[in-house]
C-alpha cells in the first residue's frame, strides 16, 4: 500500500516531521523556519508570578541562550535563575544561588520581629499582674481606712474566758497583814524600837517566850487548794522555829525560822529575814496562828503576814 493524497489535512500535514520523508516531501512538507534542528518549539506554561522579572530566558531546545542582561538601577537582580535554568529540570541550579543570599537579597524569618512581639507579650502579663495586686493592697487598705470590723482571730476574744478569769484569780493579789493587826496571846506585846521592821509604823511582836502566840482571821481565800504562807520576821545569831496552826490543827511541822540573814547573835536590827510554809485553805475565811510551844526555839522578832495561791518560794 502506498500513501495516496485524500485532499487537505491529510496526517502528513499534520506531522512535524513529515519532511524527512520522501513521500512527505512529494506533498510539499517543509522544515520548520527559525534555524536548529528542525523540531518544533515547545512552550511551557509556567503559573502568573512564578518568573521573576530581569532572570534569564531560557532558550529553546536547539537555540542559542541569550546571557542575561544587567537589570536597571533599582531592580533585582538576575542572578536567582529561574526554574527553567536547572539542567535536567532537576539538578542543582546553573546560575549561582548564593548570590542572592550573600548579596542581602534573600529574606529570612523576621526572627527579630518576633522576639519584640514576645517580649511585648511578657512585659503585658507582667504589668497586669502588677496591677491586680496593687489594687487587692489598696483594697484591703481601704477596708482598714473605713473602719470595717474584723472577726476575732484565735488570739483575739470579744469576752474574758473562763481560763483568763483563772489567771486573774491567781495574779489577784490575796491579803497581807501587819502585827498590830493580829490578835495577840500570851505575853505577846507590839514594839518598835529596833528597826528593820516593814510593817506600817515599823511595829512587831517579841515571840520571845512559851505561850506567846498571833492569829491571823483571814477572809477572801477565792477557792480551796494549796497557798504559799509568808512571814517576815527577824532572828539573829541562832535557828529559830515556832508552831504553825490552821483551822485549829497543826501543820506537819514546825515554821522554819532560821537566821537565813546571817546576822550576829542578839543583832535583831540585821536578822530580819523571810520564810515560808505550804498549807492546804479552804475556800472564805481561814485562821493562822504561830504559837510559841514546849520544845519550841522562840526568840524571835514577827512584823508581818501574806498569802500567795500556790506552792511558791517567793
Amino acid at each position: 500500500m502506498t500513501p495516496g493524497n485524500n485532499g487537505a489535512s491529510t496526517p502528513e500535514d499534520d506531522d512535524p516531521f513529515g519532511y524527512l520523508y520522501a513521500d512527505g516531501q512529494a506533498n510539499g512538507a517543509q522544515p520548520p523556519s527559525g534555524g536548529g534542528y528542525g523540531y518544533p518549539s515547545v512552550n511551557r506554561v509556567r503559573p502568573v508570578g512564578e518568573r521573576q522579572y530581569g532572570q534569564q530566558q531560557t532558550a529553546q531546545y536547539g537555540q542559542q541562550a541569550v546571557p542575561p542582561q544587567q537589570g536597571a538601577y533599582g531592580q533585582p537582580s538576575a542572578g536567582y535563575a529561574a526554574p527553567e535554568s536547572y539542567s535536567g529540570g532537576g539538578g542543582a541550579p546553573t546560575g549561582n544561588r548564593q548570590e542572592g543570599i550573600g548579596g542581602g537579597r534573600g529574606r529570612g524569618p523576621n526572627t527579630k520581629g518576633l522576639l519584640i512581639g514576645a517580649v511585648a507579650v511578657v512585659a503585658a502579663v507582667v504589668i497586669g499582674i502588677t496591677v491586680v495586686m496593687v489594687n487587692g493592697d489598696s483594697g484591703d487598705d481601704n477596708k482598714a481606712d473605713d473602719g470595717a470590723s474584723t472577726p476575732p482571730t484565735v488570739s483575739q476574744s470579744a469576752s474574758p474566758s473562763s481560763s483568763s478569769s483563772g489567771d486573774t484569780e491567781e495574779e489577784a493579789e490575796l491579803p497581807t497583814v501587819d502585827a498590830k493587826a493580829m490578835r495577840l496571846g500570851g505575853a505577846a506585846a507590839l514594839a518598835s524600837d529596833i528597826q528593820g521592821a516593814e510593817a506600817d509604823g515599823g511595829i512587831y511582836v517579841a515571840m520571845n517566850q512559851v505561850g506567846n502566840s498571833v492569829t491571823w482571821s483571814v477572809d477572801g481565800i477565792p477557792e480551796d487548794g494549796a497557798y504559799t504562807l509568808f512571814a517576815h520576821y527577824s532572828a539573829p545569831g541562832v535557828d529559830q522555829s515556832m508552831t504553825l496552826t490552821v483551822n485549829g490543827k497543826k501543820f506537819g511541822q514546825p515554821l522554819s525560822m532560821k537566821n537565813f540573814a546571817k546576822a550576829a547573835e542578839g543583832d535583831f536590827a540585821k536578822g530580819w529575814t523571810t520564810t515560808f510554809a505550804w498549807p492546804n485553805l479552804t475556800k472564805g475565811t481561814n485562821t493562822i496562828s504561830l504559837s510559841c510551844e514546849n520544845g519550841d526555839k522562840c526568840n524571835v522578832l514577827l512584823d508581818q503576814f501574806w498569802l500567795k495561791k500556790g506552792q511558791v518560794e517567793k
